[in-house]
């Protein structure tokens, strides 16, 4: 790696202070990444994201304007990144600055609006805590409460459990202050007219189409500072009343809360049901979450986390138990959900809407779960999303895969063949956990009025096992051909394959060109080409950007 020149080094010391930049080898270490996480599937064996030439920690829009001006003077590439969940949070080439935003953690709650103004290393924890205080929650996504609201808002994806109720994060983000990869500051929608944050868009083309997206660009087109976000009325007290011991807390809320989960005969059954949900409007909250441990373990596992007296090694007994085998058969299609009343008029409304829903398709409520300190448990649960370590305590390490987010009754015709061909790799070798085949888990909505689902296989595994890692990356090859057969796309254990090299580098734009210029739909990433001319002349954020350059794209068509 070359090192920074000095005089470079004191222009970004200059900027944020002598305490807000380092390049000590012991830091700039710890901002290394293993390239996984719906990337390109592989364990520490392999390697990691480049070192950076020097960490910085700007603490406002001034400080990470004067960051990236720096960056195109000196043609230096960077990366902002908040909470790190995973690697696209990252460096991608040895060029480059690592921008921690750590220390931009403010944030003030608009009651009257319902909006959050907030920074980029606000966690969704923190707004809801305040924000119950006035009645007030927000849409936390599938990657929990510990995470940033501006990193799921702005840059990925961002739907979760209450987007059936909420929608997702592109539905919810209002006006963004935005430092530009050319150093420009950008505010959209009413707040670049001076009208506050209460709107994301303004007239003419949409800025928050092109900044964030149906997907997000992460963290490829600079550097947000400050976002509002939408929230949404909250029935309950000013704070979650809890009890309990770990990792069993439960949440002693009033009867207009109520946890079910509800079970089908059939996968149409589900997706009639799902469809009902949306339809009727009657849901505070709908997730697929137990299911992420594997449909032969669910119950035994449900059992264990709520009791601090069991542990893993009581799995295989807590297996054979008769009331759990039958309890598990029960719940072998099934989801979470959490109905809140505003009013006792409304929570009665609510109930029997559910009751007549699973009277129409044939479902039922799981007799296990109805439990009330299991109920209350699944209510702190789903509403806090603070239990994300349990993504984890299998075997390590997890990925998603499959990701079956199209239409619910495509996704709901083939889960049986994909528990199926899961369950085959399971009991063919020892690199991905024998837990039953299906592991689906995720949100019924990805969407505001529903139609599409946030559906992935958990598939467990041993990180620092040369053979789990590798098996699993095979597997994941095997999960996409089937993919490519059905016609369903990229499975989602490689939904960053083309953003990053198998050796955590970046992609450069001759490597980018050959992929795309074979795409279906090649004019997507040549437009984006364009964009990023715009935005981004000096083509200084990486390669998770997707763009195909027009001249290579002509030519080949002119050749063929």
């Amino acid at each position: 790696m070359n090192r920074m020149p000095d005089a470079v080094y004191r222009e970004f010391e200059a900027v944020v202070g002598r305490r807000n930049i380092s390049r000590d080898p012991a830091v700039l270490e710890t901002y290394r990444a293993i390239p996984a996480q719906s990337s390109d599937h592989r364990g520490p064996h392999e390697g990691k994201t480049p070192m950076p030439q020097a960490v910085i920690l700007p603490g406002s829009t001034e400080e990470v304007q004067g960051v990236v001006r720096l960056c195109n003077r000196y043609g230096i590439q960077f990366k902002a990144a908040t909470t790190f969940w995973s690697v696209m949070g990252y460096i991608g080439s040895e060029a480059s600055v690592q921008l921690d935003l750590r220390r931009m953690r403010t944030f003030e709650i608009d009651a009257r609006n319902q909006v959050a103004v907030l920074e980029p290393y606000v966690i969704g924890g923190a707004i809801q805590a305040e924000a119950m205080k006035v009645g007030l929650t927000l849409n936390i996504p599938g990657v929990g409460c510990s995470s940033s609201v501006v990193a799921s808002t702005a840059g990925w994806v961002g739907f979760g459990p209450t987007s059936i109720s909420m929608g997702c994060a592109s539905e919810n983000m209002l006006g963004a202050e935005w430092v530009l990869p050319s150093g420009e500051i950008l505010r959209t929608g009413s707040l670049g007219a001076g009208a506050g944050w209460f709107c994301g868009e303004g007239p003419g083309p949409s800025l928050r189409g092109i900044l964030r997206g149906k997907q997000g660009t992460a963290g490829s087109f600079g550097v947000c500072t400050r976002m509002a976000v939408r929230l949404h009325p909250w029935p309950g007290p000013a704070a979650i009343p809890t009890r309990g011991t770990v990792p069993a807390y439960k949440a002693s809320l009033p009867d207009n809360f109520k946890a079910y989960t509800l079970c089908f005969p059939t996968w149409e059954a589900y997706a009639d049901a799902i469809r009902l949900f949306h339809e009727n409007d009657v849901l505070f909250l709908g997730h697929r979450q137990f299911n992420m441990f594997g449909r032969d373990i669910k119950a035994a596992m449900i059992r264990i986390l709520n009791d601090p007296d069991l542990q893993l090694a009581d799995l295989p007994a807590l297996c054979e138990d008769p009331y759990l085998k039958e309890q598990n058969e029960k719940m072998k299609i099934d989801i979470q959900v959490i109905l809140a009343g505003q009013t006792a008029r409304d929570t009665d409304y609510k109930e029997m809407a559910v009751d007549r829903i699973l009277e129409i398709t044939g479902g039922w409520k799981s007799e296990m779960m109805l439990d009330k300190e299991l109920a209350d448990w699944v209510l702190l649960y789903l509403i806090r999303m603070g239990h994300k370590n349990l993504n984890y305590v299998l075997c390590g390490a997890y990925e998603g895969n499959f990701g079956l987010s199209s239409n619910v009754y495509v996704s709901a015709s083939v889960m049986e063949e994909a528990s199926d061909l899961k369950r085959k790799w399971e009991e063919q070798g020892t690199a991905i956990a024998a837990v039953g085949g299906d592991s689906d888990m995720g949100s019924i909505c990805i969407m505001g009025g529903g139609g599409s689902t946030g559906w992935e296989f958990f598939t467990h595994f041993d990180a620092y096992e040369k053979a789990s890692t590798r098996g699993t990356a095979e597997f994941f090859n095997a999960t996409q051909a089937w993919m490519n057969e059905k016609g369903l796309g990229v499975d989602m254990g490689k939904w960053n394959q083309s953003a990053r090299r198998p050796d955590g580098f970046y992609f450069s734009q001759a490597e980018q060109d050959a992929m795309f210029e074979k795409l279906p739909q090649p004019l997507v990433t040549e437009y984006q080409f364009k964009v990023r001319e715009a935005f981004n002349p000096n083509d200084l954020c990486g390669s998770y950007y997707r763009t195909l350059d027009p001249n290579r794209a002509s030519r080949r068509r002119n050749e063929g």
